[in-house]
């Protein structure tokens, strides 16, 4: 199934209407990200404890997990805008429920609302990078999937960050999750009217065949490791900086004094730095590093580091504001290292890219789950500071798992040199 490029005009490569998808993933994930770094600690003010908070996080977390490994089976099968679509309005439901059970503190119909939108950004998202591995060519892959998550990290975090940082003393909580339903309307309907269809694989009308591209997500974890391991790798990336905004801001409040306005303002930081390096790194790693080195020791090892440095930083700055951010940025920088795991993963299988971002889709999706339920098992227990060292452990253990990430030419090369060394000897 290869993409039909015709006489589109392009841009380093890349085709116009890709870079216009860029720009309407940046403005829907805006939308989505503008309650994600003060959301814990308003429903912990409104009388939830930690634990509550988690729950609904967790839940959040399970439903995007499911949404996000169904984007990439579902764009096979029925095209990118029909799951862009789906996306959209399923997050608006959600979205517009979830500020009345909010306004009337029930916490009850809290989960299940929230959980609804959960739904939304993985269908939206993660069906139109699907459409982007198909349309980019592989000698920039990484840099297209680079520009993505540029995208993506630029709404979510930086935008998400500054825009409630200042208008909060200004519309208040509810007012930006009302403005949030703005940003989103926005940047779906620009997105809908720039992907075409011209990467869906016809499916027929056999029940059976159907099932059986649903289930190839999973199935190619037996017919190809690697990917499984992929997955893996991608639910680390996404656990440790995903918890931090559940927790974190509560521990430096409560032992440093800092406020929620500036950990709004270092947590953009950290993310401006990382779309800044999201457009450099890549290109390093395609012409220089390799793929793999720049996951498991810039991605996976940097970030294990940088997570405790995160941690033991204000404990000897204190209360440093600049400290705080200058740390916050080499962690954005080191953040960019994970960036070429989809392009590594979807390499291992290029006839069959749309289940193997499933699984990496699925690993970001269940990362939301797991990095809350890890807060709320452990956080009683063991404090901040513990849950911290357990995040810092996941990605050692990424870098651990990446050497076994190794594609065809690497594992030819490898069994060359073994028998050019037994030659010698």
């Amino acid at each position: 199934m290869k993409p039909v490029l015709g006489q589109e005009r392009t841009i380093g490569g890349l085709p116009n209407r890709v870079l216009w998808g860029f720009v309407a993933t940046l403005i829907f994930m805006a939308g989505d990200g503008l309650e994600h770094a003060w959301l814990s600690p308003y429903l912990i003010e409104k009388g939830l404890t930690v634990q509550q908070s988690s729950t609904i996080f967790a839940v959040y977390g399970a439903v995007l997990a499911i949404a996000a490994y169904f984007s990439g089976v579902l764009t096979e099968m029925w095209g990118p805008r029909k799951v862009m679509l789906i996306g959209l309005v399923t997050w608006l439901i959600g979205q517009v429920l979830f500020i009345e059970c909010l306004k009337h503190n029930n916490y009850a119909l809290m989960i299940p609302t929230y959980g609804i939108r959960g739904l939304g950004y993985p269908l939206f998202c993660y069906s139109f990078l699907v459409w982007v591995t198909y349309r980019s060519p592989e000698r920039i892959l990484a840099t297209a999937v680079g520009l993505f998550w540029a995208a993506w990290s630029g709404g979510l975090y930086v935008v998400g960050s500054y825009f409630p940082a200042y208008m909060l003393p200004k519309i208040g909580y509810i007012g930006l999750l009302w403005s949030a339903v703005v940003w989103v309307l926005i940047g779906g309907i620009m997105g809908l009217l720039v992907v075409k269809d011209d990467m869906v694989k016809k499916q027929t009308g056999n029940p059976k065949e159907k099932l059986k591209s649903l289930m190839s997500g999973f199935t190619i974890c037996i017919e190809q490791p690697k990917v499984a391991i992929g997955g893996v790798v991608r639910i680390i990336n996404s656990t440790g900086i995903g918890a931090l905004p559940i927790f974190f801001p509560l521990y430096l409040t409560a032992e440093y004094g800092f406020t929620t306005q500036q950990f709004l303002q270092m947590w953009g930081t950290m993310w401006l730095a990382n779309i800044v390096f999201n457009l450099i790194i890549p290109y390093i790693s395609d012409k220089w590093l390799g793929w793999r080195n720049t996951i498991q020791w810039l991605g996976s090892f940097g970030m294990g580091v940088m997570m405790l440095v995160m941690l033991y930083t204000p404990e000897v700055f204190g209360s440093s504001f600049l400290a705080l951010n200058i740390v916050g940025i080499i962690m954005g920088i080191v953040l960019c290292g994970f960036v070429p795991l989809s392009a590594l993963v979807t390499a291992m299988t290029p006839d069959k890219k749309g289940s193997a971002m499933a699984i990496v889709s699925f690993g970001a999706g269940m990362s939301y789950f797991i990095a809350p339920a890890i807060v709320g098992l452990f956080i009683g227990i063991i404090g901040a500071e513990g849950v911290i060292w357990i995040f810092a452990g996941t990605y050692f253990l990424g870098a651990y798992l990446m050497k076994f990430m190794k594609l065809p030419h690497e594992e030819n090369q490898n069994e060359k040199d073994l028998l050019l060394e037994k030659h010698l000897v």
